[in-house]
């Protein structure tokens, strides 16, 4: 990466690719760069503002109204290009347009709507992890534990039918790498467009999804007025797309950090009230949304920089989560640490309305394997899969000590 001084004011150019495979493989000395750079570094590669510091992406979350999500919150500007699917109503939309569907998916992934799982919730993973356990001490936790659990219990919650839910990861990262630009990450999952948006599109109709569950509430709430009949099948898609593959990166995140920090483990163990501290450190430390973009609604001024009307507005979440202005030894999964303050579930009225679903999730699988194993270990060399959103891993093998 190259960083050099605008000619026409101080502004840092950068000619740093984030999408590249390079990148995706270790985005950590890339995010340093930009961040000790300035609070605002142009990238001239794409022609967009970049953020990277925790001061400045935690106050461009929050400021809705000078940064807008509704041209979109990927790379394409739907001032001027036309979405690949129509816009979500929560990530895609500001208010007004996004305050009824934000109230209503709210309400349905409220409080008591998970009181009511959590019970389930529990005694689904101890049989998951006392099934993976019975093969044997070393296996891959990314398909056989955070991928699996999710796909286990998300669908059934949501009322999805049993058939085509093998489609919900392969739409999700198709749906994340669509932020990017159109790179061979797109290109990969293009072909499959049409299929997937076709079966998503047809398990958000009412008539399909099961007569309880969160799809069901959603629904309800078109009856009663509070969504229109149109929004409904929308509001249940930003749940299929949001609500699997954020949270299988979470969970491989946070047992990434612990096969490699293994006192945290020892600590979740003495003290297993710690798990949601556990995941919410994780989303802090691996990020598995790494970035979002904005678009500018009028001149901004960031620093000394002015960000010009109409201009895409790149924030590196997980940069700004590993800002040493903000967080002491950024670099350490730490369950002593007060991870409360972290971008990774985005900030402000956009923030994601799903993040205690994650929460629980990860939850119910950390306590249960915290009452059956003793140590969590690399097994072998992880692998990462890249995507132009998405911090995750393809592969994790680890061996467990039971006892």
């Amino acid at each position: 990466m190259t960083l050099a001084p605008s000619r026409a004011t101080d502004l840092p150019v950068s000619d740093a690719d984030p999408f590249s495979h390079e990148v995706l493989e270790d985005p950590l000395p890339m995010h340093e760069q930009l961040r000790e750079a300035g609070p605002v570094v142009y990238l001239s590669r794409y022609d967009v503002y970049a953020l990277a510091r925790y001061e400045q992406v935690h106050a461009a979350l929050v400021d809705w109204q000078q940064f807008q999500s509704a041209a979109g919150v990927g790379l394409s500007n739907f001032r001027t290009e036309k979405p690949w699917r129509p816009p979500s109503l929560l990530l895609e939309a500001d208010p007004p347009r996004h305050d009824a569907p934000r109230r209503v998916l709210s309400k349905v992934l409220g409080p008591r709507a998970l009181r009511g799982l959590r019970d389930a919730w529990v005694a689904d993973a101890e049989v998951l992890v006392d099934e993976v356990l019975a093969d044997g001490p070393e296996f891959d936790v990314v398909p056989r534990l955070a991928e699996a659990f999710p796909l286990r219990v998300f669908p059934d919650a949501v009322g999805l039918p049993a058939e085509g839910r093998e489609n919900l990861l392969p739409y999700g990262d198709h749906a994340f790498n669509a932020f990017g630009p159109a790179n061979d990450l797109v290109a990969k999952g293009e072909h499959r467009v049409a299929e997937l948006s076709g079966w998503v599109g047809s398990v958000c109709a009412r008539d399909v999804l099961a007569p309880e569950g969160f799809g069901a509430d959603i629904w309800a709430a078109a009856d009663r007025g509070d969504i229109t009949p149109a929004m409904a099948p929308l509001v249940v898609r930003s749940l299929l797309t949001a609500g699997v593959d954020t949270t299988v990166h979470g969970i491989s995140a946070v047992l990434s950090g612990f096969a490699t920090h293994p006192d945290q483990w020892q600590r979740l163990r003495q003290d297993p009230g710690l798990a949601r501290v556990a995941f919410d450190e994780a989303v802090r430390w691996e990020s598995p949304v790494q970035t979002f973009f904005r678009t500018a609604t009028t001149d901004v001024r960031i620093g000394g920089t002015v960000v010009p009307e109409g201009r895409k507005v790149l924030m590196f979440l997980a940069a700004a989560n590993r800002d040493p202005r903000r967080w002491t030894d950024p670099d350490r999964f730490d369950l002593g640490r007060d991870p409360s303050g972290h971008v990774g579930f985005g900030m402000g009225l956009h923030q994601c309305v799903g993040q205690h679903v994650a929460r629980l999730e990860a939850e119910a699988v950390l306590t249960a394997l915290a009452r059956r194993v003793r140590s969590i270990e690399l097994a072998g060399a992880p692998r990462r899969h890249h995507n132009n959103t998405l911090r995750a891993w393809e592969s994790l093998p680890v061996r467990l000590e039971v006892g």
